[in-house]
């Protein structure tokens, strides 16, 4: 960028023309692809210094169901594993989740070590990190797992074209490097014609983590020729049904009613046969078998209106922390099919204990409710999926020595935490403490400080550090 331009830009953006602007925003996407090639760099180099040898207790690398740390595999076939609580420190300081700092990490060992050609275009600035990063997704999680070989072909093939394919030419690239080097076994209900076939396309996906602002879920799938039609039919059957009771709503959205009906009442129609005293028991005696059970917890602001209570139009859904509307749950609870139960409101301010170590399950609804989700930075996971974590360490032995129990069993001494953050807690140097109720304060190995309460989490002053250094660019061949 020229000096007359960035003089210029003191003055504000507004004293550029069109030409000047057109150059700075260049510039930035410029100075952004280095910035993010950069960081696949940092991420590799911090791999670098936790392998398996930093781990201190050796012993627990073949016992990770003891709860230590252990060397983890989070790249493809050839790269190097990494000690497994690592991550979480370079996922705090980028201010992301665990398992996207777990991705970062094995995306660019991915690239250094198993797609050079494509690592090095990267790092010379012709192809954006973000294309490299899913071709390197693509290759780590490929079923069949790719061999150095396989992903070497692809990695070829796509460095020849400067990193410039699309999703379906990635997938056509991975299928043919699975062909090429016999990495699936053949599918002996495939035509012979069509032997070279072996990865079966059949699935059905829905995307519970993105959520339409209408309270709607994509879901995508291939199926069996038989079974497709067979669906086809159903929901034509379905939707007609449901115009034929006089529906006035659009042909596709009463197919998506049809199917929702579906996954409510033919879980079983195998064993649904009338008159020979197999037909499933139901409470609704309609001869049809019981769906499965899912369970969701919604949560609604409500108010007075009089001696009416009013709820709020929108609310939220505990799995996922996804958007909820009064209406959507409505219908849903007047379906006759759905069994709603409604438990008392528990007060999140109120201080529940127990003297036993054993958290009881009021307690632990009240924890749940109120952190929402695991505690530590950036975690997203639902707190009814998470441990019930004492703050302070429960000591079975102080009754006996008379002590004081330091870590009582009470709400100020209790968290949520998943599976993987309580052991990293409970066999590394984080630490935390509450510092208001479900307010949290976290302390890094390394120094860093993380608040985190229900709106999410906030990092705190670093410690002093002098500036990072520069980092050294690969010379372009």
């Amino acid at each position: 960028m020229s000096e007359a331009v960035t003089g210029r830009m003191a003055g504000g953006v507004e004293d550029l023309t069109a030409s000047d602007l057109l150059a700075v925003i260049r510039q930035r996407r410029v100075d952004e692809n280095r910035a993010a090639a950069d960081q696949l760099l940092l991420a590799a180099q911090w791999a670098d210094l936790y392998p398996p040898e930093s781990i201190h207790d050796a012993a627990s690398f073949s016992v990770p169901s003891c709860g230590q740390e252990h060397e983890e595999p989070i790249a493809g076939e050839g790269c190097p594993l990494v000690a497994e609580f690592c991550v979480a420190e370079l996922g705090g300081v980028l201010g992301v989740s665990t398992v996207a700092a777990k991705k970062l990490i094995g995306q660019a060992l991915e690239l250094r070590h198993r797609l050079p050609r494509l690592w090095g275009q990267v790092q010379a600035g012709r192809v954006p990190a973000w294309t490299a990063r899913v071709v390197a997704e693509t290759t780590i999680h490929s079923s069949p797992a790719l061999t150095r070989e396989a992903a070497g072909f692809i990695d070829a093939q796509v460095a020849a074209v400067a990193g410039r394919v699309g999703p379906a030419q990635l997938d056509r690239l991975v299928a043919e490097a699975i062909k090429r080097y016999d990495l699936a076994d053949p599918d002996p209900a495939a035509d012979p014609e069509d032997g070279y076939l072996h990865v079966d396309p059949r699935h059905a996906t829905i995307d519970t983590r993105d959520v339409h602002y209408a309270g709607t879920m994509r879901v995508d799938g291939e199926l069996d020729i038989a079974d497709a039609l067979d669906l086809d039919r159903a929901l034509a059957q379905g939707a007609a049904t449901q115009a034929a009771l006089g529906s006035t709503e659009s042909l596709d959205v009463r197919r998506a009613k049809a199917l929702g009906e579906l996954a409510r009442t033919q879980t079983a129609l195998d064993l649904h046969t009338t008159g020979t005293g197999t037909t499933a028991k139901t409470e609704d005696g309609d001869g049809l078998p019981v769906a499965r059970e899912v369970v969701l917890h919604a949560h609604f602001d409500a108010g007075f209106a009089g001696d009416a209570t009013v709820f709020g139009p929108t609310g939220r859904l505990e799995e996922g922390q996804r958007l909820a509307l009064l209406d959507q749950v409505k219908s849903w609870c007047a379906d006759s099919r759905t069994k709603v139960t409604i438990k008392p409101v528990i007060d999140l301010n109120t201080q529940l204990r127990t003297d036993t170590y054993e958290v009881p399950d009021r307690i632990r609804e009240q924890v749940f409710l109120r952190d929402m989700t695991c505690v530590f930075p950036h975690c997203t996971r639902p707190a009814r999926r998470c441990d019930v974590d004492h703050v302070i360490p429960h000591d079975p032995d102080a009754e006996a020595e008379g002590r004081p129990q330091p870590g009582p069993t009470q709400t100020d001494n209790l968290a949520c935490l998943c599976r993987s953050h309580h052991r990293l807690k409970t066999h590394s140097a984080w630490r935390y403490e509450m510092v208001a109720p479900g307010v949290f304060e976290w302390t890094s190995p390394h120094g860093y400080l993380y608040r985190r309460d229900h709106t999410g989490t906030t990092a705190l002053d670093p410690p002093e550090r002098p500036d990072p250094p520069g980092i050294p660019r690969p010379r372009r061949p």
